[in-house]
């Protein structure tokens, strides 16, 4: 019990892990809220508390959207230490990673800019660049599924070279990166499938999901990157101890 609250303490501690565990309760809060919004039609109390979850949900996205606002100066160091992926052996995965950098660099401005007309600090409509937000939003979600594709054909083209004989702590990395790439490429489908029912209307399945369904490709992509977290976390621990004997 101690344990478990140490670790998430130390999540809290951390922007990233904060900011991952409010997002898997702000998508959380909307499939319970959807579903008993969804069902309370004979229930006047299950509604209403299906409504304040919902309202919950809204304002701690809106919370993620604030806190975004200083996200741009970190992504601008992460770009510009990527360069143009001179350390990549594979082209095809530095020149989608150096597209998905532009399209998430582009993201945090267009964002920003919604932010602050809904909020009335500056005259502009911000339909059109929550519309640019989303696009950009989807455009590096489908970018990091190509990459993920691309790292698993690579992936298994090592694999099938250990499989003859020895070996075996390599393929077992090989078999663990192997791994959290498909979770990456599960991940980016449950929110790709948002970043279209957040685009107009017309846009194939655009405002088409109920708030519970936005809910569960949310929460199952949130999980995702909170397990994917604490497994990179686990492998440094691990990798410091063995660098330590």
């Amino acid at each position: 019990m101690q344990q478990s609250v140490e670790s998430l303490v130390q999540l809290l501690e951390s922007y990233r892990g904060r900011d991952k565990l409010i997002r898997t309760v702000c998508y959380g809060s909307q499939l319970v809220g959807g579903v008993l919004t969804r069902k309370a039609v004979a229930d006047a109390s299950s509604q209403q508390l299906g409504k304040r979850l919902l309202l919950f949900s809204a304002q701690l996205s809106h919370c993620r959207t604030v806190l975004r606002l200083f996200d741009d100066l970190s992504m601008l160091a992460y770009s510009h230490s990527y360069g143009l992926g001179a350390s990549e052996e594979d082209a095809a995965i530095r020149w989608i990673s150096v597209l998905t950098n532009v399209a998430d660099q582009l993201y945090y401005p267009c964002e920003h800019i919604a932010w602050a007309a809904d909020a009335g600090l500056i005259k502009v409509k911000s339909d059109k660049w929550w519309l640019f937000s989303t696009v950009l939003w989807g455009t590096s979600l489908l970018l990091g599924i190509l990459r993920s594709l691309r790292v698993l054909l690579l992936l298994r083209r090592k694999l099938k070279k250990h499989d003859g004989g020895g070996g075996g702590s390599r393929r077992s990395h090989l078999h663990r990166q192997i791994r959290g790439e498909l979770l990456s490429i599960l991940s980016s489908m449950a929110d790709l499938c948002n970043a279209v029912h957040w685009m107009p209307p017309g846009f194939l399945w655009a405002e088409r999901f109920p708030s519970w369904l936005v809910g569960l490709l949310g929460t199952t992509s949130s999980l995702i990157g909170l397990i994917q977290m604490n497994s990179s976390s686990n492998e440094l621990s691990d990798s410091t101890v063995s660098s330590s004997q």
